[in-house]
């Protein structure tokens, strides 16, 4: 993916290379170790995308919990990380993957790379999450790719905008479309997956036909389409964008609301709610990891109440369990996409490269 995040415009916010985050407990016991005399690893490493972020004291109250030293080893982009961990089968980077999405579970589940593990706490993820009967993976957070809106645009020339895939191939809606590239880019694959599953495998290299008659461009990435292109950002208004539609989040107005300056007290945009794919993130123990019963905790904690009432804020990524409830800014300033586009893992991993492959060739070329 190119900036992963895919899911829930956490591109908005600058991330590390390499985080280590140490508990202050970091001298106590091991509650595993039980009678052997082999001493157990205190750390576990999590392998992740850039986009993985935490609030410091919620991951400190696990480590303290726990007796363990959280490290978070960030490997670029979600594709690029996996690659990694497929290169190293059996001797990991580290002791548990997290951000291969539904777009790439296929691929990462047929390499082989997880051990199966049922997490504690998995009856409380929503059963329309878990993709995998065999527990290879948990299902951790979900987001929506869907096309932007820039409101005051369509204010000031009295369009509505739209709010299906259909509309955006009708002639008011010609040349306002920016898009990210499906070969290079997580929501530019997402958008062509929504394609996909509106119009079939049949239909959908039609509509993107009529889309480029309509006009629609294509970037390399969400970075130069939301922040260079796209009217609606700040970042957009800086670089003068002059492309009212954007492929991006339903994440993506509440963030705007909450790094805008000065802040604004209503989303500067808006998200066609017909226009959605859902994308949901998993994390797994790696095959091989040197400290087991410690990703195993890491993985029950990344499912707990605790871990995903943070998470909105922190990655901008919708939670998968029952229990925790969205912060205000999401409800207030965000949308719920009732009926997204969905494709199934393994129709993706048959079919994926083909479809970019026929995309490039009919839009790009």
């Amino acid at each position: 993916m190119s900036t992963t995040r895919k899911i829930a415009g956490a591109a908005l916010v600058a991330a590390l290379g390499v985080t280590t985050l140490s508990a202050c407990g970091g001298d106590a016991k091991d509650k595993s170790a039980g009678a052997s005399d082999a001493p157990k690893s205190k750390t576990i490493t999590l392998v992740s995308h850039d986009s993985f972020n935490v609030t410091e004291a919620v991951l400190k109250e696990f480590e303290q919990q726990s007796g363990y030293t959280v490290k978070v080893l960030k490997s670029g982009d979600a594709g690029a990380a996996l690659n990694q961990e497929i290169l190293t089968k059996g001797s990991p980077r580290g002791d548990v993957f997290f951000g291969v999405d539904n777009t790439l579970l296929s691929r990462a589940l047929d390499n082989g790379i997880f051990t199966p593990y049922e997490a504690k706490g998995l009856g409380e993820v929503k059963p329309e999450y878990v993709l995998d009967k065999e527990h290879r993976v948990t299902p951790i957070d979900s987001g929506d790719i869907c096309v932007n809106y820039d409101k005051a645009y369509f204010a000031d020339k009295k369009i509505a905008p739209p709010q299906t895939l259909d509309d955006l191939i009708k002639p008011e809606y010609k040349n306002l479309l920016v898009t990210e590239n499906a070969a290079t880019s997580s929501p530019g694959l997402g958008f062509l997956l929504a394609s996909v599953g509106k119009y079939g495998d049949d239909g959908w290299k039609d509509y993107w036909s009529k889309l480029k008659a309509n006009g629609v461009e294509v970037v390399d990435g969400w970075e130069q389409a939301y922040n260079e292109r796209f009217s609606g950002s700040a970042g957009g208004k800086k670089a003068k964008g002059d492309r009212p539609l954007v492929v991006s989040y339903a994440s993506s107005p509440p963030v705007e609301v909450l790094y805008g300056e000065p802040q604004p007290a209503e989303a500067p945009t808006g998200v066609s709610t017909g226009t959605c794919f859902r994308q949901v993130e998993f994390a797994g123990l790696l095959k091989g990891a040197k400290n087991e019963e410690g990703g195993k905790a890491l993985i029950d904690f990344l499912i707990s109440k605790k871990f995903q009432e943070d998470m909105p804020l922190q990655m901008f990524v919708n939670p998968v369990t029952k229990d925790a409830k969205l912060p205000e800014l999401f409800t207030k300033h965000g949308v719920v996409i009732e009926k997204p586009e969905t494709v199934a893992p393994d129709a993706i991993a048959k079919n994926r490269d083909q479809w970019v492959k026929a995309w490039s060739s009919l839009v790009v070329k």
